[in-house]
């Protein structure tokens, strides 16, 4: 068809100076981190099968290219409109805003190449590569480094600023390194994807319900389905395996209060990894990939060629797979979806780990079981392995580590591997083992001399995991205190008045400068997490420019955590009194806040994070 043309595009050829417009009920942006984590991963995980230490940005021409699929565009009143590809063209808009960011502040020369593919400016009219007019006040923010208030937006606009702090918080500037601007070169000319131009609205459309429905390809499960049925010969047994298997599908697409229609894919890459991959690409330039990386890019492949390995040879087997242990494993996947949705008893720290977005835990988790455990069983290894995350992770965070998807990789499959169908004993045994042989603790330290929790320092990256550790404290100290635990509630910013850090010293400078070097100095302890508390909104709105000695009394009101700065909680809260006095914790009163206090707060929290992140938890466990 003459109308309809083919083109295959580098990301600098797709976005270099054109802007895309979007139909008004096309507009929801709708990834979740999720999403973000895998095609980063995946974008670092092909690059590094060619960068070599030191290599310079002129050698991405011999590198290895990337496919990021297509998308559909037509043409109408001289604008082009994405038909089909705006979840992925507005996801790499905001990759190219963090690494224009980064490379601005670097001074590095790349910025000037990234800046025409986000923006363009025609004669003094600035134009964003998304013409989508309710966008561009937060496209502008987030370009130009600017807070940007989603309070009462609409979805896409919260999505899409979400997504850009989670792309912070990945820090790809970090995880890169010295190779940081060869990535951005080689990502603007060797990653690319097939841009289909329609002439007309009816073509375009055309092509998209044929590639969406009638024309659509076997996904990679309906072809493990067919790979899996092939050897069964009994008509009986190929129809009651793929009735089980249909049912198992349909209910993890389905689960919940979220269908979606790739969770069988996802959950399918976490049954494999968890239970079979053995290998894992060599961390070294050039290495090649291996079962944890094939599994993750097409398992129906992985599966059909390690057939051996998994004990699928033959149609017994393959029954026993799609009759028993998918769903097996499937349940056990949709118990872990609902733990981490639902705060539940027993099982808190999955939840725990998905409020700070720990997305791997929805592998490791499926590492230890077996198909012969017991419902009992099974609860008490999900519930092992979440409480050993939920150490392993926050010890990284205070100490300013990054724990994204693609930096901790090597370590999930080091510990499914080391975990893999073991007992609930052993299992215990095991991560106990690990922890207290972990270099990385709460108070730092170790052969790097990190800095642990009491140098840990509210900044973009950080923030999410402060909120957490202060709902965490506030919320075991309330619980010690004879009070319900809220931690979802202290988490939860849906809400209307939902919970804020509270700086304790008010961002004002010139107000505390003798006691600092410099306004830097000053900064770094205002951001000390020992001198954060949570608040509700309206309260912290409220208070947070008055000097300490002002707004200390009226915390009174407040959460234990943040009322025990104040004398009259210790007067009037007898549970409180003898929760720190059986705990024997540091807590006290103060009339003032400054450098020594602090320290004293921080010594406090360190005590409390000692409680709550000890190993004794797994303890418990054990049968």
């Amino acid at each position: 068809m003459s109308s309809i043309t083919p083109h295959y595009r580098t990301i600098t050829e797709l976005l270099q100076s054109r802007s895309f417009s979007i139909d008004e009920y096309q507009r929801e942006y709708k990834w979740e981190r999720s999403n973000i984590e895998e095609l980063l991963s995946d974008l670092l995980g092909k690059f590094y099968t060619s960068y070599l230490d030191g290599d310079t940005p002129d050698k991405t021409a011999g590198y290895a290219d990337y496919f990021l699929g297509s998308i559909i565009v037509t043409k109408r009143d001289n604008h082009l409109y994405l038909v089909d590809g705006q979840q992925r063209v507005t996801s790499l808009t905001l990759l190219l805003i963090y690494l224009y960011r980064v490379s601005k502040e670097r001074e590095l020369r790349v910025a000037s190449t990234l800046e025409p593919l986000i923006f363009s400016d025609n004669l003094g009219k600035v134009n964003f590569n998304l013409a989508v007019p309710e966008r561009i006040p937060a496209i502008h923010a987030l370009f130009h480094g600017e807070e940007y208030n989603t309070d009462g937006k609409e979805e896409s606009l919260r999505t899409i600023v979400d997504r850009y702090r989670d792309i912070e918080e990945i820090d790809l500037a970090q995880t890169l390194g010295d190779g940081f601007a060869t990535f951005v070169y080689w990502l603007l000319t060797k990653v690319g994807l097939i841009e289909i131009e329609a002439a007309s609205d009816t073509h375009a459309y055309s092509i998209f319900e044929t590639m969406n429905d009638r024309g659509k390809p076997l996904s990679p499960v309906d072809m493990l389905k067919a790979y899996l049925l092939a050897p069964i010969e009994s008509r009986e047994e190929r129809a009651a395996a793929n009735r089980v298997w249909k049912q198992t599908v349909l209910d993890l697409i389905t689960w919940g209060p979220d269908p979606n229609p790739e969770r069988d894919a996802i959950f399918v890459k976490a049954w494999l990894r968890a239970q079979y991959a053995d290998t894992i690409r060599d961390r070294k330039a050039g290495a090649i990939d291996k079962d944890w990386e094939l599994i993750g890019s097409g398992f129906h492949r992985w599966l059909r060629d390690n057939e051996q390995r998994v004990g699928a040879a033959g149609a017994e087997r393959h029954v026993q797979i799609m009759t028993e242990e998918v769903p097996f494993f499937a349940r056990a996947y949709r118990a872990i979806l609902d733990a981490g949705h639902h705060y539940t008893a027993g099982l808190e720290s999955i939840f725990f780990n998905d409020a700070i977005a720990f997305t791997w835990q929805y592998t490791v988790l499926l590492a230890p079981l077996t198909i012969t455990d017991d419902e009992e069983t099974v609860r008490r290894k999900l519930a092992a392995v979440a409480t050993y995350l939920d150490i392993w992770v926050m010890r990284r965070a205070v100490n300013h580590m990054s724990v994204d998807y693609s930096t901790v990789n090597y370590n999930m499959w080091t510990v499914c591997r080391d975990i893999r169908r073991a007992s609930l004993g052993d299992l215990v045994q095991i991560l106990v083992d690990k922890l207290n042989t972990d270099d990385v603790t709460f108070s730092g330290g170790g052969p790097r001399k990190r800095g642990g929790i009491e140098n840990m320092q509210l900044n973009q990256a950080s923030r999410r995991y402060i909120r957490h550790l202060l709902a965490r404290v506030t919320a075991y100290v309330e619980v010690g205190a004879g009070r319900a635990d809220q931690y979802p509630t202290y988490m939860d910013r849906s809400t209307k008045n939902g919970f804020d850090i509270e700086h304790l010293w008010a961002d004002k400078y010139e107000r505390y400068a003798e006691q600092f070097e410099s306004e830097q100095d000053f900064n770094a302890w205002r951001n000390d997490v020992a001198a954060l508390v949570l608040l509700p909104a309206d309260v912290n709105r409220s208070y947070q420019d008055k000097p300490f000695e002002l707004k200390v009394p009226h915390y009174v009101k407040q959460n234990f955590y943040a009322a025990s700065l104040t004398e009259a909680t210790y007067e009037h809260q007898p549970q409180f009194a003898k929760f720190i006095t059986a705990e024997q914790l540091p807590f006290r009163s103060y009339d003032r806040f400054g450098k020594g206090e602090q320290q004293e707060r921080s010594a406090l929290l360190l005590a409390l994070a000692g409680r709550i992140w000890s190993t004794d938890r797994l303890d418990v466990l054990r049968p």
